[in-house]
């Protein structure tokens, strides 16, 4: 393979080293107010639907209001309602962040590493001052490009280009392509909580801002396992409609 082929396929960044180079790891940065490496789990003491993202929400939009009813139709029928999850597709941002399995991060001067236990989905965030992909050559993913920086005591993470095709939240939320998140992170006192608050707008969606907030614990016995998402095995995955249904079943027995 030549030089200039691979050079084509390793995803140059225009005017910027990668996360992993020794020169950029190894530029002077002012030290960051906390450290988020270890391992994380949604806190979900209160409620297991705290996993979702609304109530409140915004005022929708055609297809969000369309996807309100026909998921509560589908609620009191006891039947699915756009469980594409469950079918193997990316559970993406920002359901992603709210899987019943848990998260490892691992924090670096230039980016922060999230593994997913849940069919181990991968998410960036680059922290090396870098600007986003022009939009013009941007590529969109479940996860989107995501792009953080200190702001004081917190770490603010913004993150865009995420793929709308088969994408949803909560029960069957659309999203389209112009779907835009920050988050603002902050670590409790107790060194053991992680405090996020979600900003989210979409302006083919819903009108103004969607704002949640979520608590991620540290979870210092755990790790991640491999986990891959197989159509016919995915019963094996929690917080999926497949999943649940088998839960209740072996429960019944």
């Amino acid at each position: 393979m030549t030089q200039e082929r691979m050079d084509g396929l390793a995803q140059k960044h225009a005017g910027y080293l990668g996360a992993l180079s020794p020169e950029n790891l190894a530029k002077p940065r002012p030290k960051p107010p906390f450290d988020l490496t270890g391992t994380w789990f949604v806190d979900l003491r209160r409620a297991f639907s705290d996993f979702r993202f609304g109530p409140p929400y915004p005022e929708f939009f055609e297809p969000g209001q369309t996807a309100m009813r026909e998921a509560e139709e589908a609620r009191q029928k006891g039947v699915p309602y756009r469980d594409v999850i469950g079918q193997c597709f990316p559970a993406g941002m920002p359901m992603i962040m709210t899987r019943v399995w848990p998260t490892s991060m691992v924090q670096l001067p230039t980016v922060i590493y999230m593994l997913f236990g849940f069919t181990n989905s991968m998410r960036f965030i680059y922290m090396d001052g870098r600007d986003f992909t022009d939009p013009d050559t941007a590529v969109y993913t479940y996860n989107g490009e995501s792009l953080g920086r200190w702001e004081g005591d917190a770490l603010v993470v913004h993150t865009k280009y995420i793929e709308p095709n088969m994408h949803y939240i909560d029960s069957g939320i659309p999203i389209s392509d112009q779907f835009e998140i920050i988050e603002r992170i902050t670590m409790l006192p107790d060194g053991a909580t992680l405090h996020f608050e979600y900003t989210m707008t979409d302006p083919q969606m819903w009108k103004g801002e969607w704002k949640s907030t979520k608590d991620f614990l540290r979870q210092d016995y755990s790790d991640i396992p491999e986990a891959e998402c197989l159509p016919n095995l995915n019963e094996n995955l929690p917080s999926t409609a497949e999943g649940q249904k088998a839960i209740d079943e072996r429960a019944a027995n």
